[in-house]
Protein backbone atom coordinates (compact mmCIF):
# COMPACT_ATOMS: atom_id res chain seq x y z
CA UNK A 1 0.00 0.00 0.00
CA UNK A 2 1.35 3.50 -1.14
CA UNK A 3 1.71 5.75 1.87
CA UNK A 4 0.36 9.18 2.41
CA UNK A 5 2.44 12.02 2.21
CA UNK A 6 2.00 14.80 4.89
CA UNK A 7 2.82 17.82 2.37
CA UNK A 8 1.56 21.21 4.74
CA UNK A 9 0.01 22.19 7.53
CA UNK A 10 -2.08 25.04 8.28
CA UNK A 11 -4.73 26.51 10.76
CA UNK A 12 -8.10 28.53 9.75
CA UNK A 13 -9.19 31.15 11.85
CA UNK A 14 -10.86 29.49 14.28
CA UNK A 15 -7.65 27.36 15.05
CA UNK A 16 -9.09 24.46 12.75
CA UNK A 17 -6.44 22.17 11.80
CA UNK A 18 -6.00 21.81 7.66
CA UNK A 19 -3.45 19.27 6.34
CA UNK A 20 -2.78 18.81 2.49
CA UNK A 21 -1.63 14.78 1.80
CA UNK A 22 -0.35 13.49 -1.71
CA UNK A 23 -1.67 9.98 -1.90
CA UNK A 24 -0.59 7.93 -5.43
CA UNK A 25 -0.54 11.01 -7.49
CA UNK A 26 -3.84 12.64 -5.86
CA UNK A 27 -4.08 15.22 -3.10
CA UNK A 28 -6.56 15.74 -0.43
CA UNK A 29 -7.08 17.77 2.12
CA UNK A 30 -8.00 16.76 6.06
CA UNK A 31 -9.88 19.00 8.62
CA UNK A 32 -8.96 17.65 12.13
CA UNK A 33 -8.34 14.07 9.98
CA UNK A 34 -11.48 14.25 8.32
CA UNK A 35 -11.18 14.25 4.63
CA UNK A 36 -12.77 17.62 2.90
CA UNK A 37 -11.58 17.71 -0.30
CA UNK A 38 -9.69 15.46 -2.81
CA UNK A 39 -8.61 15.72 -6.86
CA UNK A 40 -10.28 12.08 -7.26
CA UNK A 41 -13.62 13.16 -5.80
CA UNK A 42 -14.08 16.40 -7.27
CA UNK A 43 -17.59 16.14 -9.61
CA UNK A 44 -19.51 17.77 -7.67
CA UNK A 45 -17.13 21.00 -6.96
CA UNK A 46 -17.38 20.83 -11.13
CA UNK A 47 -21.05 20.35 -11.38
CA UNK A 48 -21.25 23.10 -8.70
CA UNK A 49 -19.92 25.83 -11.51
CA UNK A 50 -21.78 24.14 -14.57
CA UNK A 51 -24.91 24.99 -12.71
CA UNK A 52 -23.85 28.44 -11.75
CA UNK A 53 -22.32 29.88 -15.28
CA UNK A 54 -25.62 28.25 -17.00
CA UNK A 55 -26.24 30.64 -19.70
CA UNK A 56 -23.88 33.11 -18.70
CA UNK A 57 -21.18 32.46 -21.28
CA UNK A 58 -22.78 34.81 -23.92
CA UNK A 59 -23.27 37.58 -21.63
CA UNK A 60 -21.15 40.90 -21.19
CA UNK A 61 -19.30 41.31 -18.18
CA UNK A 62 -20.54 38.45 -15.89
CA UNK A 63 -19.49 38.50 -12.58
CA UNK A 64 -19.11 35.64 -9.81
CA UNK A 65 -18.04 34.75 -6.84
CA UNK A 66 -16.40 31.79 -5.30
CA UNK A 67 -16.56 31.30 -1.78
CA UNK A 68 -13.49 28.42 -1.07
CA UNK A 69 -10.74 28.21 -3.03
CA UNK A 70 -10.50 24.38 -2.36
CA UNK A 71 -8.12 22.68 -4.97
CA UNK A 72 -9.44 24.89 -7.75
CA UNK A 73 -11.93 23.00 -9.56
CA UNK A 74 -15.05 25.37 -9.33
CA UNK A 75 -12.85 28.17 -10.05
CA UNK A 76 -11.32 26.81 -12.91
CA UNK A 77 -14.80 25.52 -14.45
CA UNK A 78 -16.38 28.67 -14.28
CA UNK A 79 -13.64 30.34 -16.44
CA UNK A 80 -13.94 27.68 -19.24
CA UNK A 81 -17.61 28.33 -19.26
CA UNK A 82 -17.91 32.45 -19.10
CA UNK A 83 -16.60 35.21 -21.75
CA UNK A 84 -13.26 36.99 -22.21
CA UNK A 85 -14.77 40.07 -19.94
CA UNK A 86 -15.97 38.28 -17.14
CA UNK A 87 -14.63 38.46 -13.71
CA UNK A 88 -14.18 35.67 -10.84
CA UNK A 89 -13.84 36.35 -7.37
CA UNK A 90 -12.47 34.01 -5.34
CA UNK A 91 -12.49 34.26 -1.48
CA UNK A 92 -10.38 31.57 0.75
CA UNK A 93 -10.25 32.65 4.10
CA UNK A 94 -6.90 30.07 5.05
CA UNK A 95 -3.68 32.39 3.36
CA UNK A 96 -2.24 28.67 2.85
CA UNK A 97 -4.51 26.83 0.56
CA UNK A 98 -3.68 29.81 -1.71
CA UNK A 99 -0.06 29.32 -1.47
CA UNK A 100 -0.50 25.52 -1.61
CA UNK A 101 -2.43 26.11 -4.87
CA UNK A 102 0.26 28.32 -6.62
CA UNK A 103 3.13 26.05 -5.58
CA UNK A 104 4.45 24.34 -8.97
CA UNK A 105 4.95 21.64 -6.91
CA UNK A 106 1.69 20.51 -6.21
CA UNK A 107 -0.56 19.67 -8.88
CA UNK A 108 -3.82 21.97 -8.03
CA UNK A 109 -5.01 25.13 -9.66
CA UNK A 110 -2.10 25.68 -11.36
CA UNK A 111 -2.16 28.11 -14.44
CA UNK A 112 -5.89 29.10 -13.58
CA UNK A 113 -4.76 31.23 -10.56
CA UNK A 114 -2.80 33.14 -13.42
CA UNK A 115 -5.58 33.85 -15.52
CA UNK A 116 -6.01 37.31 -15.91
CA UNK A 117 -9.88 37.03 -15.38
CA UNK A 118 -9.54 35.84 -11.67
CA UNK A 119 -8.96 38.23 -8.70
CA UNK A 120 -8.44 36.16 -5.59
CA UNK A 121 -8.87 37.33 -1.95
CA UNK A 122 -7.35 36.26 1.49
CA UNK A 123 -10.93 37.29 2.92
CA UNK A 124 -14.27 35.63 4.41
CA UNK A 125 -16.28 35.32 2.07
CA UNK A 126 -19.16 36.75 3.92
CA UNK A 127 -17.48 39.77 4.59
CA UNK A 128 -17.20 40.23 0.25
CA UNK A 129 -20.27 39.38 0.12
CA UNK A 130 -21.07 42.47 2.16
CA UNK A 131 -18.81 44.99 0.51
CA UNK A 132 -20.58 43.95 -2.80
CA UNK A 133 -24.28 44.71 -3.15
CA UNK A 134 -25.94 44.25 -6.32
CA UNK A 135 -22.49 42.88 -8.36
CA UNK A 136 -22.70 39.04 -8.76
CA UNK A 137 -24.39 37.07 -11.66
CA UNK A 138 -23.80 33.66 -9.91
CA UNK A 139 -22.10 33.21 -6.38
CA UNK A 140 -20.89 29.61 -5.34
CA UNK A 141 -20.44 28.51 -1.61
CA UNK A 142 -18.20 25.57 -0.97
CA UNK A 143 -16.61 26.72 2.43
CA UNK A 144 -17.86 24.34 4.39
CA UNK A 145 -19.76 20.70 4.48
CA UNK A 146 -22.89 22.71 4.47
CA UNK A 147 -25.36 24.12 7.02
CA UNK A 148 -25.44 20.66 9.27
CA UNK A 149 -22.20 19.35 8.80
CA UNK A 150 -20.13 22.32 9.76
CA UNK A 151 -16.53 21.23 9.97
CA UNK A 152 -15.39 24.83 10.58
CA UNK A 153 -17.55 26.72 13.52
CA UNK A 154 -16.56 30.07 12.28
CA UNK A 155 -18.38 29.61 8.84
CA UNK A 156 -21.90 29.31 10.92
CA UNK A 157 -22.81 32.49 10.16
CA UNK A 158 -22.82 31.87 6.61
CA UNK A 159 -25.62 29.98 6.39
CA UNK A 160 -27.59 31.65 9.05
CA UNK A 161 -30.23 34.07 7.98
CA UNK A 162 -27.99 36.77 7.85
CA UNK A 163 -25.54 35.17 5.87
CA UNK A 164 -28.49 34.03 3.38
CA UNK A 165 -29.62 37.77 3.47
CA UNK A 166 -25.84 39.17 2.67
CA UNK A 167 -25.74 36.62 -0.29
CA UNK A 168 -29.11 37.39 -1.75
CA UNK A 169 -28.16 41.66 -1.96
CA UNK A 170 -24.89 40.71 -3.71
CA UNK A 171 -26.76 39.27 -6.32
CA UNK A 172 -28.16 41.26 -9.25
CA UNK A 173 -31.46 40.52 -10.46
CA UNK A 174 -32.50 37.37 -11.50
CA UNK A 175 -28.78 35.97 -10.01
CA UNK A 176 -28.41 33.00 -8.58
CA UNK A 177 -26.93 31.84 -5.56
CA UNK A 178 -25.39 27.88 -5.48
CA UNK A 179 -24.40 26.25 -1.99
CA UNK A 180 -22.45 22.69 -1.88
CA UNK A 181 -23.62 20.75 0.67
CA UNK A 182 -22.45 17.36 1.79
CA UNK A 183 -25.88 16.08 2.19
CA UNK A 184 -29.80 16.58 1.30
CA UNK A 185 -30.77 19.90 3.70
CA UNK A 186 -34.33 20.22 3.05
CA UNK A 187 -34.08 22.42 6.31
CA UNK A 188 -31.49 24.72 4.83
CA UNK A 189 -33.57 24.59 1.56
CA UNK A 190 -36.66 26.05 3.06
CA UNK A 191 -34.46 28.70 4.96
CA UNK A 192 -33.74 29.89 1.60
CA UNK A 193 -37.23 29.78 0.63
CA UNK A 194 -38.10 31.70 3.97
CA UNK A 195 -35.82 34.65 2.66
CA UNK A 196 -37.16 34.95 -1.26
CA UNK A 197 -35.46 32.98 -3.43
CA UNK A 198 -37.15 30.43 -5.37
CA UNK A 199 -35.12 27.23 -4.67
CA UNK A 200 -34.11 23.63 -6.52
CA UNK A 201 -31.76 21.01 -5.55
CA UNK A 202 -29.48 18.58 -7.62
CA UNK A 203 -28.07 15.40 -6.29
CA UNK A 204 -24.18 15.35 -7.73
CA UNK A 205 -21.77 12.02 -7.05
CA UNK A 206 -18.27 12.32 -5.89
CA UNK A 207 -17.15 10.80 -8.82
CA UNK A 208 -18.90 9.34 -12.14
CA UNK A 209 -21.73 7.41 -10.55
CA UNK A 210 -20.17 6.28 -7.71
CA UNK A 211 -18.84 7.59 -4.39
CA UNK A 212 -21.01 9.93 -1.76
CA UNK A 213 -24.14 11.70 -2.92
CA UNK A 214 -23.78 15.43 -2.48
CA UNK A 215 -26.54 18.12 -2.83
CA UNK A 216 -26.10 21.22 -4.99
CA UNK A 217 -28.88 23.95 -3.77
CA UNK A 218 -29.79 26.31 -6.23
CA UNK A 219 -31.46 29.76 -4.69
CA UNK A 220 -32.54 32.11 -7.29
CA UNK A 221 -32.84 35.50 -6.98
CA UNK A 222 -36.28 37.69 -8.50
CA UNK A 223 -36.03 39.86 -11.28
Amino acid sequence: MKPYERLAEAAAPDGTVLTLYRHDGAYLLRIDGIELISTRRSQSEIRLAELACRGLSAQLSVRVLVGGLGFGFTMRTALERLGPDALGMVAEIVPEVIAWNRNPDYALAGAAMLDPRVDIRQADVLALLREHVGVFDAIMLDVDNGAESLTTSGNAKLYADAGIQAAIAALRPGGRVIYWSADADPTFAKALRRNGLTVTTEESRAHGKKGAAHELIVGEKRR
